[in-house]
């Protein structure tokens, strides 16, 4: 048995209920993927986007109706190392890889103003959608995970003053009949790393010109680490806070706050607080 059919037989087996079951739940439970999709899987270099690809090889094989997949890493400009890293990483687990060049980094790095990681973040986002648009993809799928929600959520409220998670699925505003979507919203960070680590793969985690140092090592100043490590010590205090803190999103009491907000208008409990 070659390398990567051990790597797509444990996913199905060895990791069934911690990644397979929850991948394919979360794909049903928010009705992901239909039938005759055309899906641009995106590949990042790191450990979620590459597992998120094998387990929509896997939902190809094993599926009860027939979709497309491309499979596309987007360039923004990496050194060589995190370059050949992701080319190798992607022969190793047999994913027929798609790379595209884009300049990105070199934009961002002339900036004199303004904020670089929202640009970047920003640039990267719509030349993901003009490439879906270009390979004629309804779909743009991204390897967000479960511990991905619940940090976006605290982030939001500890740095953002509002209660909003992360979205399993999203329509463009931008790119009409394009849809985000996010097939490993139930999937654990930590199943993902044992599965990782199980088949010793090396992946990138910080591609970031700007940050080098970080480039297969947790960067330690990030926001989103902060909130990781805090959600690991209330895990020492409660067993089940991810899960509550998940939970509660979909779970919000409207007759118990003080506003709240759609489409970027606002609404006080006090507008029908007397009507009752």
């Amino acid at each position: 048995m070659e390398k990567y059919e051990e790597i797509e037989r444990s996913i199905i087996k060895k990791y069934r209920k911690e990644i397979w079951s929850k991948f394919v739940k979360g794909v049903a439970d928010y009705q992901l993927i239909q039938e005759n999709d055309k899906i641009m899987v995106c590949i990042s270099g790191g450990k979620d986007s590459f597992l998120l690809a094998k387990c929509i090889e896997e939902l190809q094989k094993h599926g009860k109706f027939p979709f497309e997949a491309r499979y596309v890493c987007m360039n923004p400009g990496y050194n060589e190392y995190n370059k050949e890293l992701i080319l190798e990483n992607a022969k190793k687990l047999n994913i027929k890889l798609e790379m595209f060049e884009t300049s990105i980094f070199d934009t961002v790095a002339s900036l004199t103003e303004g904020n670089p990681c929202y640009l970047c973040a920003r640039m990267r986002r719509g030349n993901l959608y003009s490439k879906a648009k270009e390979l004629g993809c309804n779909k743009i799928a991204l390897g967000h995970h479960f511990d991905d929600v619940i940090e976006t959520t605290l982030l939001s409220m500890f740095y953002g003053s509002e209660i909003k998670t992360m979205m399993p699925k999203l329509h463009s505003d931008n790119f009409p009949g394009i849809e985000l979507i996010r097939p490993m919203f139930l999937v654990k960070e930590a199943s993902i790393k044992a599965w990782r680590d199980y088949h010793e793969l090396k992946f990138i985690n910080c591609a970031c010109r700007f940050t080098e140092a970080c480039m297969v090592n947790d960067d330690g100043t990030s926001k989103r680490l902060e909130m990781k490590k805090l959600i690991q010590k209330l895990r020492e205090i409660n067993p089940n806070v991810d899960y509550n803190i998940f939970k509660s999103m979909d779970n919000i009491n409207l007759n118990c706050v003080l506003g709240t907000k759609k489409n970027g208008i606002y609404k006080s409990f006090l507008e029908d607080y007397d009507t009752k």
